[in-house]
């Protein structure tokens, strides 16, 4: 009997839609059953060819040999992986199996992980495609009762394979060529570079700023406070005399309300969250990074079934989903959610008609909960905090918007203008989901009942110091922002508006802030992203449009013509390729010098090169100058162990048996000791928990590395043999 294969991303989602779908027999990287065989991919299995497939040549890295331009793109299977690789392309082979069901993540790139492995095993079979936004089993099943022709999803792998082409001939390329020019280890990329730019741009501006100072005058008038407002309705004052020749001058003086204006105000709830606002407020709230935020996003989502897709660029839903809408507050209906989604189903309130429109809905809607409940003690402590984000900006939407009366008093003291600003809220309509005040709210005064031709008697004079700020350092929250809408860094207001969905996707986005990290061209001060001195310089020799957000703007805006199907993938390579050496000759034609100023005392145990000192988001780090080398150790890594005198996380110092924990205020312990401690204190730490601890380091570690290093890595390896 012939059996359709359903070929999943991961393997949890291989496994759960095994489970729905009944294939219970486990064949070693597949389950089957009667009518389904499911199988998976471990994200990649197959990805575009090295360099070194299309010549020798390649596998030294030379100027000679650039560009390097395929005539025709390669597969190949990706070593790790070429396991579970052989278990698929049998599978596919197999006279059982007489269709495909394409089951990846539903997105471009969930396209691409189906494809290169279908053409890559040569499968001409029937292929259909599943299309779902949640884990859920009702999802599940209702996705395959409605499967799609995988014909139709052809342009979106057009599109898919188009980028990863065009970020291999850009990317590969322009990296060797900075590489090799400089002799240090430096990379470019579409997303990355103007990315880079951005930070380094802010960093160059704070330097540059001169602070000012300035002064403001406010009178107390009693029961209420205003401030003073020159003729352009500007409050602060440049010269500290000027103010305290106006502070002189009202002291003890009549105030007379002139003018008194109330205007009926009102804030709607806000948007349903996509990815990007979802890990931007992550970030403010909790000081996730955006990586982190994703794959809590990813458990909540595949394992818990709790939440719908993540890796959405959407905030609103299809016109179809509303009909679900009541049965998701009802699975939220649980511990604090309960009043307010009691309140919703009691009331049968509709959910704001702003957040349902179909055309602003491409390949997923906006983060929801699912119909599915949760187990709330089954969630990490983490996966909590996000699920309560989206069950809260979910359930506000349910409720009008925020109405209050914004009251502005204009006052005059010897010909001078005064004014005062206050609120009257008159319906708090969302926020009582939240019930809390907003900044603005906080900050305004409550004033007292005023009527024009008033007159108030000023009974202190306070004049206020302050200084001029510099524009602040980006936060991965901030930046996010910055990338989504980068418009304000194109210097052609006539092309701002080509600018479409910004730099890169929601769902590429933490991926590249973590490669600036790993790629040590940023590191951290507090919450802050700083530039180093690398990352600086690098924006100094690239190319200039390369650090444009322009380009990978118009490069989103062709690709999605090309997944639309009005756009021609074969147009878009070759205009790549052109631009390819093009970057790739401005590179080596300049008359430029890389320096390494943060060279330590330390010889690489490798090569007896200078270790370079940097700041890695686990610790700080030393890695070989060398290009060919490779060679990095950790000096300290960060960790979230308490100093039992200040209780300030300590940093652990050291390799093996000598490693130490040491803290700001000068505490010192040996990691032994430590662990020895706390199991005699009884804080339940076992050995599996240091086993866990050092395997979670050894990870981190390893996640330092970034595909530059693995590339010379294996260059490494190819000489020795």
């Amino acid at each position: 009997m012939s059996k359709i294969l359903v070929l999943a991303e991961k393997p949890s989602v291989g496994k759960e839609l095994a489970r729905v779908l009944g294939c219970r027999r486990s064949g070693g990287g597949y389950l089957t059953g009667d009518t389904y065989i499911v199988t998976w991919a471990l994200g990649h299995l197959v990805t575009l060819a090295s360099p070194e497939h299309y010549g020798k040549q390649y596998k030294s890295w030379r100027l000679e040999d650039l560009p390097m331009l395929p005539d025709k793109m390669a597969l190949e299977v990706i070593a790790d992986t070429k396991k579970q690789y052989a278990v698929v392309r049998g599978l596919l082979k197999s006279e059982e199996v007489d269709s495909l069901i394409i089951a990846t993540d539903a997105g471009r790139e969930g396209e691409l992980v189906a494809r290169w492995i279908i053409q890559k095993a040569g499968f001409k079979k029937p292929i259909q495609r599943l299309w779902i936004s949640s884990q859920t089993d009702k999802a599940i099943r209702e996705g395959f009762q409605n499967l799609k022709d995988g014909k139709e999803y052809e342009n979106l792998y057009h599109s898919a394979q188009a980028r990863a082409e065009a970020d291999w001939l850009v990317g590969l390329n322009v990296t060797r060529a900075l590489t090799c020019r400089y002799n240090a280890r430096l990379s470019a990329g579409r997303v990355q570079t103007p990315t880079l730019a951005m930070i380094v741009e802010r960093e160059e501006a704070i330097r540059r700023f001169v602070p000012k100072d300035y002064y403001n005058v406010k009178a107390d008038l009693g029961s209420f406070t205003v401030t003073y407002r020159d003729a352009n309705h500007q409050t602060a004052i440049s010269e500290r005399e000027e103010a305290e020749r106006i502070a002189t001058a009202i002291k003890g003086k009549k105030f007379t309300l002139q003018k008194l204006s109330k205007t009926n105000k009102k804030t709607s709830p806000p948007a349903l969250y996509d990815l990007t606002e979802l890990q931007r407020d992550a970030n403010k709230q909790f000081g996730f990074s955006p990586k982190e935020t994703l794959s809590i996003m990813q458990a909540l989502y595949e394992r818990h079934k709790a939440l719908t897709y993540p890796r959405t660029d959407s905030r609103y839903l299809t016109e179809d989903i509303v009909p679900t809408l009541y049965d998701r507050v009802r699975a939220v209906s649980f511990g604090d959610f309960s009043p307010i989604a009691g309140s919703i189903l009691k009331e049968k309130r509709d959910i704001a008609k702003s957040c349902v429109n179909n055309s602003k809905v491409s390949d997923h809607h906006a983060i929801i909960p699912t119909e599915q409940g949760v187990n709330y003690v089954d969630l990490t402590d983490n996966e909590r905090k996000i699920y309560r984000m989206v069950v809260l900006r979910f359930l506000t939407n349910f409720f009008s918007a925020y109405q209050y009366c914004s009251i502005k008093a204009e006052l005059d003291c010897e010909g001078m203008a005064f004014d005062a600003t206050g609120r009257e809220i008159t319906d708090k309509g969302w926020k009582r989901v939240y019930d809390i005040a907003d900044e603005d709210e906080a900050e305004e005064q409550v004033l007292p009942t005023l009527a024009e031709g008033e007159v108030f008697v000023c009974q202190n004079v306070l004049v206020k110091s302050g200084r001029t700020t510099p524009p602040a350092r980006y936060t991965e929250a901030t930046l996010l922002s910055a990338m989504e809408n980068p418009a304000a860094f194109i210097e052609d207001k006539t092309m701002r508006a080509y600018i479409g969905g910004g730099l890169g996707t929601p769902a590429t986005r933490a991926d590249i802030i973590e490669k600036l990290f790993s790629s040590f061209y940023i590191e951290k001060s507090g919450k802050s992203l700083v530039p180093t001195s690398k990352g600086i310089q690098l924006i100094q020799l690239v190319p200039r449009d390369l650090k444009e957000p322009l380009l990978t703007a118009k490069w989103e805006q062709e690709l999605d013509a090309i997944s639309r199907g009005v756009g021609s993938k074969k147009e878009f390579i070759q205009e790549i390729r052109s631009y390819t050496s093009s970057l790739v000759k401005t590179v080596t034609s300049e008359n430029k010098k890389y320096v390494h100023d943060n060279a330590s005392t330390t010889p690489c145990p490798v090569c007896g090169k200078m270790l370079l000192s940097v700041n890695g988001k686990k610790g700080k780090m030393l890695v070989c100058q060398d290009r060919d080398c490779g060679h990095r150790q950790y000096v300290s890594m960060k960790t979230s162990m308490r100093c039992p005198t200040c209780h300030k996380t300590m940093e652990l110092f050291g390799e093996g048996d000598k490693r130490i924990y040491i803290c700001p205020c000068g505490y010192r312990e040996k990691f032994a000791s430590v662990e020895k401690r706390r199991k005699n204190e009884g804080n339940g730490v076992s050995k599996q928990f240091v086993q866990g601890y050092l395997r979670r380091q050894n990870q981190e570690q390893k996640e330092e590395k970034t595909a530059m290093q693995l590339a010379f890595e294996k260059a490494m390896a190819e000489k020795k043999k």
